[in-house]
């Protein structure tokens, strides 16, 4: 038994995150699988040839698969939010990301794009030492993502055409025929 599993487990978790650095790992994998927990599984430093072999392991029951460069901070030519699409094309569950870059836009385009969770490292200060400190939220920072977020989401809106009411005004003005 995975001693990593066995850590895991003692905490009880309502669900299982996948490191990209796991993602390989598919002793673990099997013990995640057999929780019946969800599991969300980070594809950074990952083929697509070895994320289909992390899902046929952990079936698309209960799986959320988010995108992922695992650079920190992630310049924003590697981001490849394309990604999103591509994941949402070959598998059947949902997709997030999980975005490493200085700022918050490419977190805001990424639901834009079809994510349904994001994910950010959050941190007291930027400045701080750690690998992962400048591809961090702070705490202002991350209101502003969750407000741009909820801002994109109306924004998205249903896909219909239609003409809402604040333009009739509008069109009895400047529609000529």
């Amino acid at each position: 038994m995975s001693l990593r599993w066995i850590f895991l487990s003692a905490y009880d978790p309502i669900c299982y995150k996948v490191p990209s650095a796991s993602l390989t790992d598919h002793n673990l994998l099997r013990h995640l699988r057999a929780s019946g927990k969800p599991v969300i599984l980070s594809t950074g430093m990952s083929t697509m040839e070895q994320i289909q072999a992390a899902v046929e392991v952990l079936g698309l029951d209960n799986l959320l698969i988010t995108h992922a460069t695992s650079t920190y901070p992630c310049e924003p030519d590697e981001l490849n939010l394309r990604m999103i699409q591509t994941l949402k094309q070959n598998f059947s569950c949902p997709i997030g990301y999980s975005g490493h870059e200085v700022g918050l836009i490419p977190s805001v385009v990424a639901v834009a794009m079809g994510a349904c969770l994001i994910e950010r490292h959050i941190t007291q200060d930027r400045a701080l030492w750690g690998n992962d400190q400048a591809a961090s939220v702070e705490p202002g920072g991350f209101e502003r993502l969750v407000k741009y977020i909820r801002v994109t989401e109306q924004a998205l809106g249903d896909g219909i055409k239609q003409v809402y009411p604040s333009e009739l005004p509008s069109l009895r003005k400047l529609r000529r025929v």
